[in-house]
C-alpha cells in the first residue's frame, strides 16, 4: 500500500534505477560535498482547493517518490550513511482525506536511502549535516523556501563556530551536475518516452477523426485529453496549443476557444506526460481536408526543413546543424515564393527571416517538455550524443497584419509547425513520432476517409458526437 507513492514501471523503472542514478551523482560530487535536492510543494489554486500536484523533476529524478514537502541529502563518503530523505510524517486525519503517506518510518526500505527523518524536524537535523561539509551543491532560485531555509541554517552555524574552525566554502549549481546526467536518456527512459510518443500520437489521430469546420478548439483540445487519459497518461506535458487560422501565428496559443472556419488551418502542438516523461508533437491539418494552393506551398516547404533538420540528427552533428539544414530550406521557400527578397545568405546572416520563422528548431525533451542540459559547451555547439533527445519543429508563421501587408493576401494569417520527437541513436536516430501523418498527400487522404467514415457535417461543440 506504500508502494502507492513511488511512480514504478513493472520492467522499467525501479528502486535500484534510482538508486543507481543518486549513486552515478554522488561518484560526480566534490569530496566533503553536500547535495541539497528539494521536492515541489502544493500549490494553491483558489481557497482550499489545491492544483494537481507535480513532483519537481530533479527531485524525482533520484529518488521517484511523488510526496509533496519532502528533501532529499546527498552526501559523499559520510558514514553513517550517503543518502537521507526528510519527508512527511504519517497523518491519520490527512490519509483520510487526502490517500497514504509514506512516513519517515517506512522510508529507508520504501526508498532504498540510508535514513529517513521527517521534514518538520529538518531545522533541527540539517545544519548538522552542514557543519560537516565544505561545499554545497544547490540549484537557488528555484524553491525560494528552500533558500530562505538555507541561509537561515549558514547564518546559525557561522555563530555557532570558532574562529578556527572550517566552514562551508561555495555554493555549487547543482544543474552542472545533475542536468548534464539527465540529458543522457537511459534505455529505460528511452522506452518512456516511446509510451508518451504513442500516446500523443494516438491523440492527435483521434482529432483527425473528429475535426470539421464549425468545431471550437476547445473541443479538440478536449479530444487530447480524453485519449491521454484513455491510455494510461494521467496529464498533458504542457497547455496543448490548438490554434485554428491566424492563432496558429502566437507561438504559445492558449486561449483555445475560436471556431475552426472552412477553409482554414489548425495547428495542433499537445503531449502528454507518461510515467513523467514528456511528449512533443505538432501538426498542422486542413480544417476543410484539402489543402489550398498557397495553404500547400507553405506546408511543403516547412515539411521540407522538417526532414532535412531530421537528417541532421545524428551523434556525428552538432546542436545547432538541424537547425542551421531547417533555415537554409525555409528561407530558399520563401525566396521562391517572393515573400523574402535578397540573398540566401545574406538573409540567414542579418536575421531577416526571422519575421516568419522566429524560433530555434529544437530543444531537449525529457521529465521537461523543456528539458535541462546545456546547448553548448566552452562557447560552441555541443555535439550529438546517443541517449540524448530533441525536437524538431522549424515552422512559419505569416500573419494578417500591418506587418505583411506587402506580401500577397493568400499567404497572411497562415502559421504552420511540424514538429517531431528525436532520439539520438548510434545508428542515427530515431523518430518517436513517426508514426502521425504529416505528408500532405497523406493528411488529405487521412481526412477524406474520415469523412467518408463519420460523413462531413460538423460534430457538435462540445466535440463528443
Amino acid at each position: 500500500m506504500l508502494l502507492r507513492n513511488l511512480r514504478l514501471i513493472e520492467g522499467l523503472l525501479t528502486l535500484r534505477d534510482f538508486a543507481a542514478r543518486r549513486q552515478q551523482l554522488l561518484d560526480r560530487m566534490h569530496p566533503g560535498s553536500i547535495a541539497l535536492v528539494p521536492g515541489a510543494t502544493q500549490q494553491r489554486r483558489n481557497r482550499d482547493i489545491y492544483f494537481p500536484f507535480r513532483q519537481d523533476s530533479d527531485f524525482y529524478y533520484l529518488t521517484g517518490f511523488c510526496e509533496p514537502d519532502a528533501l532529499l541529502v546527498l552526501m559523499p563518503g559520510r558514514v553513517q550513511g550517503e543518502t537521507v530523505i526528510f519527508c512527511r510524517e504519517r497523518d491519520a486525519i490527512a490519509e483520510r482525506l487526502d490517500g497514504p503517506i509514506l512516513g519517515p518510518e517506512a522510508g529507508p526500505a520504501a526508498l532504498a536511502v540510508n535514513d529517513s527523518f521527517p521534514i518538520s524536524d529538518v531545522a533541527d537535523i540539517l545544519p548538522g549535516l552542514l557543519e560537516e561539509r565544505t561545499q554545497i551543491y544547490m540549484n537557488l532560485g528555484e524553491h525560494l523556501l528552500w533558500d530562505s531555509r538555507l541561509v537561515a541554517y549558514l547564518d546559525e552555524l557561522a555563530q555557532q563556530r570558532g574562529s578556527g574552525e572550517a566552514e562551508v566554502g561555495e555554493i555549487v549549481a547543482l544543474g552542472h551536475l545533475l542536468h548534464e546526467q539527465r540529458l543522457i536518456k537511459s534505455a529505460k527512459e528511452q522506452q518512456l518516452m516511446r509510451q508518451a510518443a504513442h500516446i500523443s500520437v494516438a491523440a492527435q489521430f483521434r482529432v483527425l477523426e473528429k475535426l470539421r469546420p464549425g468545431l471550437s478548439e476547445a473541443a479538440l483540445e478536449a479530444e487530447l485529453i480524453y485519449s491521454y487519459r484513455a491510455h494510461g497518461a494521467k496529464a498533458e506535458a504542457y497547455p496543448s496549443i490548438v490554434a485554428a487560422g491566424d492563432n496558429a501565428c502566437t507561438l504559445h496559443y492558449s486561449k483555445n476557444e475560436s471556431v475552426l472556419l472552412d477553409g482554414d488551418l489548425v495547428l495542433i502542438d499537445a503531449g502528454c506526460e507518461f510515467e513523467y516523461y514528456a511528449a512533443d508533437v505538432t501538426r498542422t491539418y486542413p480544417i476543410s481536408g484539402c489543402f489550398s494552393e498557397a495553404q500547400r506551398c507553405l506546408y511543403d516547404i516547412v515539411l521540407a526543413a522538417n526532414r532535412a533538420a531530421i537528417a541532421h540528427c545524428a551523434a556525428n552533428s552538432h546542436f545547432n546543424a538541424p537547425h542551421e539544414a531547417a533555415t537554409t530550406v525555409l528561407v530558399k521557400g520563401l525566396l521562391k515564393l517572393g515573400i523574402l527578397e535578397g540573398e540566401l545568405e545574406e538573409i540567414i546572416a542579418a536575421g531577416s527571416h526571422e519575421q516568419f520563422c522566429p524560433h530555434k528548431t529544437s530543444h531537449w525533451l525529457g521529465l521537461d517538455v523543456h528539458d535541462v542540459g546545456d546547448y553548448r559547451l566552452a562557447g560552441a555547439w555541443r555535439d550529438l550524443l546517443p541517449g540524448m533527445v530533441l525536437t524538431v519543429e522549424p515552422g512559419i508563421y505569416i500573419p494578417r497584419d500591418e506587418t505583411t501587408e506587402h506580401i500577397a493576401d493568400c499567404y497572411r494569417g497562415i502559421g504552420i509547425r511540424i514538429e517531431d520527437a528525436v532520439l539520438i541513436t548510434q545508428q542515427g536516430c530515431e523518430v518517436l513520432t513517426q508514426d502521425l501523418v504529416k505528408d500532405a498527400d497523406a493528411i488529405e487522404g487521412q481526412l477524406a476517409e474520415n469523412f467518408r467514415q463519420h460523413g462531413p457535417q460538423a460534430a457538435m461543440h462540445t466535440g463528443f458526437a
